[in-house]
Order: C-alpha cells, then sequence, then structure tokens
C-alpha cells in the first residue's frame, strides 16, 4: 500500500483523468458549481475504503485534520454524505473502467454472501429497507458461512479465479435462488471456461444451461466422494475455495462492508459500490506492481 498522501494523489489522478476523459460521466445537477469537486469526493471516498477506516463522518474530519492541503474545501459532512449518494453510478462505472484493463480469466467464481442491515433482534414489522421495485427488501436469510440468521440482503459476486477482480456484482434479496442470480451475473461479459462454485448452486439444469454456453461448473465434492479422494485434490479444491473467502474478507471485513452504517438502501447501494470499486482498484493496482 502507499503511503497515505501518494495514496490520495494517485487515486485523484486517476479519478480526475476518468472523468476528463468521460470514462465515466456524471450527470450535471442544477445550481453553482460546489467547491469541492466530484473527482475529490469520489478520491475521499475510495480512499476511505482502502484504508479500512469505518466512519464516513470520522474520515472527512481526519482528511480535514490530516490533508487540509489536498483537500482544502471540504463540504459538511451531511452534504458530502448526499453528493456521494448522487454519485454511486461514477463508483460502478470506475470499477468497470479498472477491470477492462486486466483481461478476464478463463476460470471464474460465482457466490453471494450476508449484508445485515439491522440486529434480527431489532426487526418489529415493515421498515424502509426497500430497493428499486417489489421484490427487493430486507428480509430474513440465512448465512451459511457463520451458521446463523441475519436481516437484510445478499451481496452476488462473479469474479477471476486468479487475479480477484470481480466482474460483475448485485445486491440480492436475502433469501434467494442462487443459480438465478449466478444466471445473470453470468449474463455480463463472455462465458467463463470453468465456474468454481459451492454447493448452493447445485443443480442439473444449471449445469446444463452452462454446458450449453460452453462453461463447465465445478461444484466441491460432496461427504462420499471426499472420502475417496487423494488428499492433493481435496487440498487444491480448498485452496480455490479460499479464494472467493478471501476475496468476500477483503470487501467486507479489510475495507468494512460488513459494518457499513447505511440508513437507506441507497445508502448500502452506495457503500457497497464504492467498496467494490476499492477493491477493484487495489486487486489492478497489485496487479500491475
Amino acid at each position: 500500500m502507499l503511503p497515505t498522501e501518494d495514496l490520495f494523489v494517485y487515486v485523484y489522478v486517476l479519478v480526475d483523468d476518468a472523468i476528463g476523459s468521460r470514462a465515466v460521466a456524471i450527470a450535471p445537477r442544477p445550481g453553482p458549481a460546489p467547491a469541492c469537486t466530484d473527482a475529490e469526493l469520489l478520491t475521499i471516498a475510495l480512499v476511505r475504503h482502502l484504508l479500512g477506516r469505518r466512519s464516513e463522518a470520522g474520515f472527512l474530519a481526519e482528511v480535514a485534520r490530516d490533508w487540509a492541503q489536498l483537500f482544502p474545501r471540504l463540504p459538511h459532512q451531511s452534504q458530502a454524505n448526499r453528493r456521494i449518494r448522487w454519485l454511486w453510478g461514477a463508483f460502478e462505472q470506475l470499477r468497470a473502467m479498472l477491470a477492462a484493463r486486466l483481461p478476464a480469466d478463463d476460470c471464474q467464481q460465482v457466490d453471494t454472501t450476508a449484508l445485515p442491515v439491522k440486529h434480527t433482534s431489532r426487526v418489529r414489522g415493515a421498515d424502509g429497507w426497500t430497493g428499486p421495485g417489489n421484490d427487493l427488501a430486507a428480509r430474513f436469510g440465512r448465512d451459511a458461512a457463520h451458521a446463523e440468521w441475519f436481516y437484510g440482503f445478499r451481496l452476488a459476486i462473479k469474479a477471476d479465479l486468479g487475479s480477484r477482480v470481480i466482474r460483475a456484482w448485485s445486491i440480492v434479496p436475502a433469501a434467494v435462488n442462487e443459480r438465478a442470480v449466478a444466471e445473470d451475473l453470468l449474463g455480463t461479459g463472455p462465458p467463463p471456461r470453468d465456474l468454481l462454485c459451492d454447493k448452493g448452486f447445485t443443480g442439473r439444469a444449471f449445469a446444463a444451461a452452462q454446458a450449453a454456453r460452453g462453461t463447465a461448473v465445478l461444484l466441491p465434492p460432496a461427504k462420499d466422494q471426499r472420502a475417496t479422494m487423494p488428499a492433493l485434490v481435496l487440498k487444491v479444491i480448498a485452496c480455490w475455495r479460499n479464494r472467493i473467502e478471501a476475496t468476500f474478507g477483503e470487501i467486507t471485513d479489510q475495507m468494512g462492508l460488513t459494518r457499513h452504517g447505511a440508513h437507506t438502501f441507497w445508502g448500502l447501494l452506495t457503500r457497497t459500490a464504492a467498496t467494490i470499486a476499492a477493491h477493484t482498484l487495489m486487486r489492478v493496482y497489485l496487479a500491475a506492481a
């Protein structure tokens, strides 16, 4: 990781160049141009996630205290929050631009992870956690990785096995057919040669549909299969599976998406888009280093 000041400069130049070249297009807003530019706010949001800072307000205060020479005209935290939500699409455009710098792997992975929005004990009927459409709302779901129930949504991603660059992502209902989610994600971009999944994606129809597109679905062996498989093969399978867990760990734990602090679906969408854009920046930078 670069020193913090160098990181700010590196990210700002990248973002400003992307906006200037129209690789990232931002819709105009009425009124006078703000003193703190969109490129500056995008930079601050990306660096916050790269550094794993949980609090948006706390990080803005840190920037004002320690990096005022780089950002001399910071807006108030409430204004910054509103403007960053407006810019959520810019994060996704930046992610796509960065991901395009690396060729897609022949082998990819698809999986989902829990995105809780409140503790299950605090759920008291209907609330405001609703996204676009009638089927995207916070609900109860089962987090198999931690063997517990949660209330919220799921984050679904399609990522390269080698570089671990995220190629597509989506926020989906907590209780969802994972095979249907995978089909949607796989509809973006060319089909991979191999697709590594967990047991939640088991299904003959799903495997046949992917085979028709030229993709072989690779699933972890069942318990009775593992008993007859060589230890070396089991080690390789575990190593492959650990790659997707490492990606989720970087997003949810290292970059703080598990503790997103959002109060609405649109806040959650913005922070997810910013986190994944920051993760893509990190993976592309490491691949080029």
